[in-house]
């Protein structure tokens, strides 16, 4: 992509991003409402409109920000509030809440992929739409590959953590729970000393291979 104007890079990316970060936030409160817990549902969350889940900065600045530093791109939206008491089974429900997530960015993974691939299919037959599409479809799969596999890590509050404090035993899922307020910080130190790209580098290249399996194009 470092053909396009900043412009057009802007415009290939927005949608990717504002789905992948929306649909994200929209599974997590689905599977709670599925579980048990309506929260979200009566807060008006499970909707795809980004309006409801658009945070100002984790859904606009930062990704902003990163697009123009040229690095890889993230961000977050309103997290969807969650009544863990409300859950049939709150600490294995609130595990299954959490991988929602993720899950979600796999299956738009996929979806892109699908949509890079009919934007080869259209071809020289179509350029003004087959270019858009395939570019689009790109950022679509880098940006759900990148909040997939960033979520899963176990460091809470990410999703990761609500994961594999779901699973291990009662003590061991205290003590992981109280590194939340510094999970935040452990990130920041884990991206700034380039630990982020050596942990997520490998795994993110293998999961793109295989989106572009799955849709044909590799």
């Amino acid at each position: 992509m470092d053909d396009l104007t900043l412009i057009q890079r802007i415009a290939v990316w927005a949608l990717p991003v504002l789905f992948a970060i929306t649909v994200h936030e929209v599974a997590h409160g689905w599977v709670a409402n599925k579980l048990g817990d309506p929260t979200a549902m009566m807060l008006g969350r499970l909707t795809l409109n980004p309006l409801k889940h658009i945070d100002p900065i984790g859904t606009i600045a930062v990704p902003l920000v990163l697009l123009l530093l040229g690095g890889f791109i993230f961000g977050w939206a309103k997290p969807v509030p969650v009544t863990w008491e409300n859950l049939h089974k709150p600490k294995r429900d609130m595990a299954l809440v959490a991988v929602a997530g993720p899950l979600s960015n796999l299956l738009m993974g996929i979806a892109w992929a699908f949509v890079m691939k009919l934007g080869f299919s259209l071809g020289e037959s179509l350029p003004a739409l087959a270019w858009p599409l395939i570019y689009m479809g790109g950022a679509g799969i880098s940006i759900n590959v990148i909040l997939c596999l960033l979520n899963l890590l176990p460091i809470p509050p990410l999703d990761g953590g609500r994961v594999l404090s779901g699973i291990l035993p009662g003590p061991l899922s205290w003590r992981l729970n109280q590194l939340e307020p510094y999970g935040l910080f452990i990130l920041l130190g884990l991206l700034v000393t380039g630990l982020l790209n050596t942990i997520l580098g490998p795994p993110m290249s293998i999961m793109q291979m295989a989106l572009f399996r799955i849709a044909g194009l590799g």
